[in-house]
């Protein structure tokens, strides 16, 4: 006989909860071109930090780590100006900040790469 009774209740307890988290699911938005070429522009321009810094003579002495920390360091205020462009264009934040993070640690994956391929070259010769 409970099980009986219960049954009905988790279903429409569970029911519920459907209905709950149909509200908070996360709807398809549209970016237009221009935006998209706006972040492309700022995109570039971050990559183009990163490569200028990265060409320094100060960092091709340090220890690859320590030099690529440096050079995300240096070029933070292009990515800030970059999560400006997303604000300015209405993206949502938490959107803009998964793809500014996810860049940066692409970028910071593909520096460290560069700079131990440099050190070691250093250390053969």
């Amino acid at each position: 006989m409970k099980k009986l009774l219960l049954l009905p209740l988790l279903l429409i307890s569970i029911g519920g909860f459907a209905a709950e988290k149909a509200a908070d699911e996360w709807e398809n938005t549209t970016i237009s071109d221009a935006t998209i070429k706006k972040i492309q522009e700022s995109k570039f321009v971050y990559k183009k930090c990163v490569a200028d810094e990265m060409r320094k003579a100060p960092y091709q002495t340090q220890e690859s780590r320590h030099a690529t920390e440096e050079i995300v360091k240096q070029c933070e205020n292009v990515l800030a100006k970059m999560r400006d462009v997303y604000i300015a264009e209405k993206v949502p934040e938490i959107i803009a900040d998964r793809h500014l993070k996810q860049m940066r640690l692409q970028t910071t994956r593909l520096v460290l790469q560069d700079m131990m391929f440099n050190e070691a070259a250093r250390s053969v010769k």
